[in-house]
């Protein structure tokens, strides 16, 4: 990682992304077009998020250009070239850019760079990111000093995955612990949801990976605050505050989670009152946790009791997060970005606490085959739990096949009632069911079969 203490964004006044489709890469496109400055890049192939970038007056090319990158973006002086990890390492653009010994920032390092010139507010964890820090923004975002933010997915109350308020002091980003980005930034304060071991074709084991969240706790402000679910082995120098759904030793201690007449509750006990009939906007037992924490912080930061109900009432998720898609009295359609084996538990858990009656039908393409790998015994365990699934091939990202790491392998470990089935055989066969809850889950390109479901099912 590059010493940012140096560079200062001011010196800049164009970016150039390689990569730019990406959720976080497109947040930062979008907040330096919104600054005026001149913005392009590339990306493998249009979507949905590119059309919009392209929309809002950034050009967008799908084909590798190598040298030929537009000589505007190749003044050294005043140009910031971000790119994304993703990206092959042979990519001819990169290629170019690195031969000229023109500066490249990792996404991470531009947010880090971001965060040095306001309290940056953090949301690391496992699972639970971009839901966390989407609602911690929704509930800022009702104060009167607002926010900026970061996420890592559209969040449906700004229908956008970037905030931005000329005058807050507050970022809120989310704290991204692939390829240790988020030891390049310098929160204020900040939530650490869960440290379940991932990414280790990147860590190489446990204890590597825990020591990567205590270096990144290790950067709190002492006058800050760390809020972490209670049992994580995280110590801070700033204040610690912990929060949980099952130990009512924790400071914050949400109880009594419940589905009341159509509505979602839960009663939280801080250290200094109770808060009853807190309503969520977003059912399941994850989001109740998720809320807990944001209740956590935001009253560190003095939000009132008001402020911070409203923002969690009102707050209505995040694009491919516990999403709805059809919610009919026999029919369900839920799609999920779960991809590890706890978020899919927590998925499974919330889906049978709102219908017990209901079988539960679910489409699951698994993500990186070295994930797979180190989790393919909790992977089969989970997914027993689901009544018909259907497992697709393993989307590979940047990663090459491992020997044995099939969908295949894990059909045969989970046993009765599964399938492996390429994506349109397995739109086909979920669109034979008449009742139940269906499920979409996974963070590859599934999401491209949720259009045939959903006009299949309606």
């Amino acid at each position: 990682m590059q010493n940012l203490d140096n560079i200062q964004l001011s010196q800049f006044d164009k970016a150039y992304f390689i990569g730019i489709g990406g959720i976080g890469m497109s947040a930062l496109a979008r907040y330096f077009k919104k600054l005026g400055w001149t913005v392009a890049g590339y990306d493998k192939t249009p979507t949905l998020l590119t059309t919009d970038l392209e929309k809002e007056g950034i050009d967008i090319h799908y084909t590798d250009l190598g040298e030929n990158v537009p000589v505007l973006f190749t003044q050294t002086s005043s140009t910031l070239v971000v790119y994304t990890p993703a990206i092959p390492k042979n990519m001819g653009e990169l290629h170019f850019f690195q031969q000229k010994q023109i500066p490249l920032f990792k996404r991470a390092e531009v947010v880090g760079l971001i965060t040095r010139q306001s309290k940056a507010l953090g949301v690391a964890g496992t699972h639970g990111k971009t839901t966390t820090s989407s609602l911690l923004t929704n509930i800022l975002s009702n104060t009167p000093q607002q926010c900026n933010a970061f996420l890592g997915g559209i969040a449906t109350n700004f229908k956008s995955n970037l905030v931005q308020s000329d005058n807050s002091e507050y970022t809120v980003i989310e704290a991204d612990e692939f390829d240790r980005s988020f030891l390049t930034l310098r929160p204020f304060a900040s939530i650490i949801t869960s440290t379940d071991p991932d990414h280790l074709d990147i860590y190489g084991d446990e204890t590597e990976f825990l020591a990567g969240f205590q270096a990144y706790a290790n950067l709190i402000h002492p006058a800050g605050c760390l809020v972490k679910k209670e049992g994580l082995h995280i110590t801070c120098k700033a204040p610690t505050i912990t929060y949980s759904l099952e130990s009512d030793t924790a400071d914050y201690y949400g109880f009594n989670v419940r589905f009341d007449d159509g509505k979602f509750f839960m009663d939280v006990r801080t250290p200094n009152h109770q808060l009853k009939n807190i309503e969520m906007g977003l059912p399941g037992i994850h989001n109740a946790e998720n809320a807990l924490a944001c209740i956590a912080l935001t009253e560190f930061l003095g939000v009132s009791e008001e402020t911070i109900r409203k923002g969690i009432r009102t707050f209505l998720g995040v694009k491919r997060r516990f999403e709805y898609h059809i919610k009919t009295p026999n029919l369900v359609y839920i799609d999920d970005y779960a991809h590890h084996p706890t978020e899919i538990q927590a998925l499974l858990s919330s889906v049978k606490l709102l219908y017990p009656n209901k079988a539960i039908s679910a489409i699951f393409q698994p993500h990186l085959f070295t994930r797979t790998r180190d989790f393919f015994g909790a992977f089969c365990q989970t997914l027993r739990d689901v009544d018909n699934l259907i497992l697709l091939p393993i989307y590979p990202a940047r990663e090459e096949p491992i020997p044995g790491i099939t969908s295949e392998e894990m059909a045969k470990t989970i046993g009765s009632h599964t399938y492996v089935l390429t994506p349109e055989d397995a739109v086909a066969k979920i669109l034979e069911l008449q009742e139940g809850v269906v499920l979409t889950i996974g963070a590859g390109d599934i999401d491209r079969i949720i259009p045939n479901i959903k006009a299949g099912l309606l």
